[in-house]
């Protein structure tokens, strides 16, 4: 029963060892595309409201009139004269203290999270030696810890 416990214990782990040398780059690449997914939904999420917002929009257009004629001039960038209405102006400043206010609310795009463990395997030399230390526990379970027929041995002997 022991024998069998430390088998199963150096070939698990030799084959974890083997499988992650091997498999390092398809995990990165996993990263990388969760992140791309994550950002995806995000676009998505954005669009999805944007065009809720411009669904309600149109229906407040529909349903009420006078509501052309206050966004048509805004949105054309015409000047509408009605002598009861202040017009503000802006200055350089304020537009650009505006524009900072603006960029900094805006999200950066986020890195992609690569876990530690994952980089320092990635690297060439550590690489090959997790391989090599993978491939030999495995060797090393497979010749000292199977079971041998003692029956066998004898027979080849005599």
């Amino acid at each position: 029963m022991l024998r069998f416990l430390i088998f199963v214990i150096f070939f698990s782990s030799g084959a974890v060892a083997l499988g992650g040398a091997v498999l390092c780059d398809d995990f990165i690449q996993y990263c990388r595309n969760q992140h791309l997914v994550r950002q995806a939904q995000l676009s998505i999420e954005k669009l999805q409201s944007l065009n809720a917002e411009y669904d309600a929009l149109l229906k407040q257009l529909e349903s009420d009139p006078n509501a052309i004629k206050r966004i048509a001039p805004v949105t054309l960038g015409t000047r509408l004269e009605d002598p009861n209405t202040v017009y503000p102006k802006a200055h350089a400043a304020e537009l650009a203290i505006a524009r900072k206010a603006l960029a900094a609310a805006e999200k950066k795009p986020e890195e992609v999270h690569i876990p530690r463990w994952l980089e320092r395997c990635s690297e060439p030399a550590k690489r090959i030696v997790l391989f090599i230390s993978g491939a030999s526990l495995v060797l090393i379970s497979m010749v000292c810890f199977t079971a041998a027929d003692d029956g066998q041995d004898e027979a080849e002997t005599a």
